[in-house]
Order: C-alpha cells, then structure tokens, then sequence
C-alpha cells in the first residue's frame, strides 16, 4: 500500500493486511492496554505476525528507559511474545540530556525517577537550571495545563528551553482522559518558549526503533516493508507519514469519543467524518487491533 493513499479502508481483522510488512512500529497505550488492562485480542494478534517471521518494536511516548516499561507491561497482562524490542521516548531524553550538557530541572510525578538513575548529572533546582525536563504533570488525576501558567511564565522570563518527554497531548486511562507532558510543551510554546521533542511524531525515536528493528533482523528493513500501528492522529499517524511508511489507525483509543464509538464499532461514515479535517490519514484503520 503507498501511505495515505485514497480514503483509508476500515478493517475488521490484519491477518491478510499485516502480509505486506516484515517490521511494525507498534504503539503502547490505547493499541495495547488502555492504562488498565490488556486488550488481548492486540497481543494476540501480534503474536500471530512474529510467528510467521515479522518482528514488533514497541514505540511508546512513556517518559521512562525502557527497561523500566516491561515490568508495567506484565503487570497488566500483555502478552510476553507480542513483542521483540522496545524503545521510548524516555530512552531518547536520556540520550538528549547527555548530549545537551546543560543544568536541568526536573518536572513530573515521581513515578518517572527512573529516567534519570544512572545519568552522569541529575536534576537541579529550577533557579540554577537552564532546560526543563518534563516528564508530565505532578498530578495528572486533577491538576491541567492551566495549573502551570505561573510557572512556565517564570521560565521564559529565564528564558529556559523545554525539553519534553512525552509528546502526547492526552491519554485515557481506563474511561479518564489524562493530560500529559505534550500539552504543557505545548502551551510553552504558545507563548513563545523554546520547546524540544524527545519522543514520536519527531524523527530521533523512529531511527532508534528503526535500528532496534534492524538489529534483530540482523538487517535494515525497506520502508515499504514498515508498517506503524497506533490510535493517535498526531503522533502515530504524523510520524508515520513523516518517516514515509504506512500506517494503521486503532480508533478505539484516545479518538474514541470524538469517532463517537462509546456504543457503536468503526464505520465508513464514523472513519469520514473523523478525517474531514485532518491533515494527515493513515494507511488503514481498525475498531481494535485484532488478527
């Protein structure tokens, strides 16, 4: 299939369709868990793929190494053999802070210290830093973008650049829709701060999974041969289309409520509305990844 090509087809299973791809770039959350639990069909499904000689990357936006994801993935039941590799977001910032060189403070919930063990510099108070890592709210139950007006006015008037691990703008978790990282980046910019993105639609994390692929392969994969899967327009979708490969939209994840899906499954009619006008288009799209 050529990326984004004509209206995108709904599928009702990716057993045949998956027949065009050796390597996928899999989304986590909202493809295969919701924060809560596992949806098995999603596993099974890729289970299937590698079982006939294709190899799964996860690629996830979770501000954390992605060691640290595996433990969670279990604890949640994802099945084990759905996947061959994993690379985050979190893995990227690491690499960017390394890079950087430069003091920087820290701004997340504690559950993200992991990103920062065994860096050859930590976190430094906001006064004496000169970027912000953002991992995500401090408490994304009840806290909004709107909590950090004041604060990200103090860090412009440092004129502090923004570095963020997590792109996404949102996710659900179970039935709750979440802020993340994404949207104070993204309210940084708009009023004119300096903003840098670790994690997808942005180009470094799909070369570290595009490597990760081709280590286990034991060779590079065509482009054409590489399929994306995730439930988010503007990260999966966007990267996708950026990097020049196909993609295949999962509708039941953050967009559930917009395609209007809480009591129907995925049709033309719901997939032509979503997509009226958006700017990108995925390859395909599927009501959940099943095989």
């Amino acid at each position: 299939m050529s990326v984004s090509s004509g209206f995108p087809p709904v599928l009702h299973g990716v057993s045949s369709f998956l027949d065009a791809y050796d390597l996928i770039l899999c989304d986590i959350w909202g493809v295969l868990h919701d924060g809560v639990q596992a949806h098995p069909g999603a596993g099974e499904a890729l289970k299937r793929f590698r079982a006939r000689g294709g190899t799964v990357v996860l690629v996830s936006n979770a501000p954390r190494p992605a060691i640290e994801v595996v433990p969670y993935l279990d604890g949640l039941k994802v099945i084990r053999e759905s996947w061959d590799g994993i690379v985050t977001s979190g893995d990227v910032t690491r690499s960017m802070i390394e890079e950087a060189d430069r003091p920087y403070c820290w701004l997340g919930p504690d559950r993200d210290w992991p990103l920062f063990e065994g860096l050859a510099t930590g976190p430094v108070p906001f006064e004496e830093a000169g970027t912000i890592v953002c991992t995500g709210l401090l408490d994304d139950t009840v806290e909004t973008p709107d909590h950090y007006r004041d604060y990200l006015a103090g860090a412009l008037a440092r004129n502090m650049d923004f570095l963020c691990a997590n792109p996404d703008l949102v996710v659900e978790r179970g039935k709750d829709i979440i802020y993340c990282a994404g949207a104070l980046a993204e309210a940084y910019a708009a009023i004119g701060g300096t903003v840098r993105y670790a994690g997808k639609p942005f180009r470094p994390v799909y070369d570290a999974a595009l490597n990760v692929g081709a280590s286990i392969r034991k060779q590079e994969t065509p482009l054409p041969r590489v399929l994306a899967i995730g439930d988010a327009l503007r990260t999966d979708v966007t990267g996708a289309v950026g990097l020049g490969i196909d993609s295949l939209f999962v509708a039941r994840g953050i967009h559930v409520h917009e395609l209007g899906l809480a009591d129907a499954r995925l049709d033309d009619a719901r997939l032509s509305r979503f997509l009226a006008q958006a700017s990108v288009r995925p390859t395909a799209a599927i009501d959940k990844l099943v095989w």
